[in-house]
This record gives structure tokens, sequence and C-alpha cells, in this order.
């Protein structure tokens, strides 16, 4: 008897992605993609520039008072990340 090798499409690519060693920038970039969503259209807005390396979110702000309140809050904000992207991608946020 023939054994089924059958997989979807999304099972097909994300072992694809797994194995090249592509999935942790694809949730990188997922991550930066949702900032307006995670973080509200404010915040996003005075946010200038924002990378992810050695899993360290860097994030430049245009205003320092809020770069100052977020650094205050970078506990509630690690776990908002962590709860509404679903992955641990990240293990510190740095805001600049």
């Amino acid at each position: 008897m023939e054994h089924d090798r059958t997989q979807s499409l999304r099972e097909a690519i994300g072992k694809y992605l797994k194995e090249e060693k592509l999935e942790g920038k694809l949730n990188e970039h997922k991550l930066i993609g949702m900032w307006q969503e995670l973080m509200g259209p404010t915040i996003a807005s005075r946010t200038a520039r924002m990378f992810i390396k050695k899993k360290t979110l860097y994030v430049n702000m245009n205003s320092a008072p809020l770069k100052q309140e977020l650094n205050m809050s970078k506990a509630k904000v690690l776990k908002l990340i962590h709860k509404k992207v679903g992955i641990d991608i990240i293990d510190d946020v740095k805001f600049l």
C-alpha cells in the first residue's frame, strides 16, 4: 500500500521556510508591518524607523516624551507583541 504524502500548500511553504531559515525573517517583517495595529496610530505616526537585531526590536521615535514613556512600559509592550503576533521573535525592545 502506498503511503499518502500529500500536504497543503501552506504546510509545504512553512516547511520550506523553516528549512531555509527564512521563517524568522518573515516573522520579523510581519511584526514590523503590524506596528500600527499593535501600538495605534499615535505611536505609529511618531515612529521613525524600526529594525530587529539579535532578537531585540529597536524603535526610533520622533518624540522624546513618548520615547521615555514607552521605555518605562517595555514589559507591557513586549507582552502585547507576544500576544498579538503569537510568536516569541523578540526578547527585548529598545526605544531610541
